[in-house]
């Protein structure tokens, strides 16, 4: 099998995703690791990206020489990764799509609905791929999930629950600390904080397992360290449009939570609860049945969650498989196979207009409001 040839902007040495999609991409053999634009600074990045194994003539300074570089090779990538700042993300995803390559593009995929649905169009005409990294949906037990619910395994969803809280931004007097700070800062983060980092993941779960699109929203926002402009915790109760019930609670102070991802889903005729820190596990309980817990890699599962399973029973699968296991569904999908499931343009112009319209909602005190984009109204 001839490996797909991948390009990666942003994710430098130092860099906290930079590491995981680059274990994910190469993981399963399927891409080859050929350009990148990896850093700010052109010549730290050119180094950097030669001690990783790239040519010199591919490591590029930065995202616009290396557009100008690819396109004219006949051996160009075949998918950029985008894994830069923010407020980066829009304009170089929509100049590489519109030069016809395949894009994963880190979340949130734009600042602005405009920007999004400006994307969505891109990708559509132009008939590439514009994924977008919400890598948790790709968990094996997470697909088992949604498996379940498509399945009419727990009957109606009635009720969804979902959170993603922590509390690594809880300390006041590490409030200036600077990879802490932009995260509330409007002109490096924009119009959110905690639910536009957090809370967008949590959402798109929700939406992910019930298979079902979030309708419309009421949110609380909080600044609870004074100095930050932006919120470090929200309340979000949401409707699908399917009529399920919503609640979502997102926060970056509740210390002693590590990570603090997990969801619950209920159901007329049973409940699924999965937890990122137990990933390994879904628990299912059946109406008026014992609850049972369904593990990773054992026989009987659905068939989405034995295709990414990739290691023996009891043995862990953390993130970086997690993100393998998108980068395996863009390879089937750069090759012609339709994978379900697989984050795309769509989501991520869905997951930017919640995050304004809850801006909107707290400003207005919580009322409810229309948390689709133009588009899909």
């Amino acid at each position: 099998m001839t490996k797909l040839k991948w390009g990666m902007i942003g994710g430098g040495e130092g860099s906290q995703i930079g590491p995981a999609h680059r274990l994910g991409a190469l993981a399963d053999g399927r891409f080859e690791f050929a350009a990148g634009a990896l850093d700010h600074r052109a010549d730290v990045g050119r180094a950097y990206a030669q001690s990783l194994g790239i040519a010199a003539d591919r490591a590029y300074g930065d995202w616009s020489e290396m557009l100008d570089g690819e396109r004219g090779r006949e051996d160009r990538v075949d998918l950029v990764t985008v894994a830069t700042p923010n407020a980066t993300h829009f304009e170089i995803t929509k100049n590489f799509l519109e030069a016809g390559f395949n894009v994963l593009c880190e979340k949130p995929m734009t600042m602005t609905v405009e920007e999004g649905e400006e994307i969505v169009k891109i990708a559509q005409k132009s008939g590439k791929i514009c994924a977008v990294n919400y890598c948790y949906s790709a968990y094996p037990m997470v697909r088992q999930a949604r498996a379940m619910v498509r399945a009419g395994e727990i009957g109606k969803i009635r009720l969804v629950v979902t959170n993603f809280s922590h509390g690594h931004h809880g300390d006041a007097t590490d409030a200036d600390n600077p990879r802490v700070r932009w995260r509330y800062d409007p002109e490096m983060a924009g119009v959110s904080g905690q639910f536009a980092d957090c809370g967008i993941h949590a959402l798109h779960m929700a939406s992910f397992i019930c298979c079902d699109e979030v309708e419309r929203l009421s949110a609380d926002f909080a600044s609870t360290i004074s100095s930050r402009v932006l919120e470090d915790d929200a309340m979000v109760n949401f409707r699908l449009e399917g009529g399920t019930v919503g609640r979502l609670w997102t926060s970056s102070v509740a210390i002693g939570r590590q990570h603090g991802f997990d969801i619950q889903v209920f159901g007329e005729t049973g409940g699924l609860r999965w937890a990122s820190e137990q990933p390994n596990q879904l628990i299912y309980t059946p109406v008026g049945g014992r609850t049972q817990v369904i593990e990773k890699g054992e026989a009987g599962l659905h068939e989405e969650a034995q295709r990414l399973s990739r290691v023996a029973i009891a043995h862990p699968e953390g993130f970086p498989l997690a993100v393998a296991n998108i980068y395996c569904d863009l390879a089937d999908a750069i090759s012609g196979a339709a994978r379900d499931g697989l984050p795309n343009a769509a989501d991520g112009v869905r997951s930017m207009a919640a995050v304004h319209t809850a801006v909107s909602s707290a400003k207005a005190g919580g009322e409810w409001m229309d948390a689709r984009p133009p588009m899909f109204r």
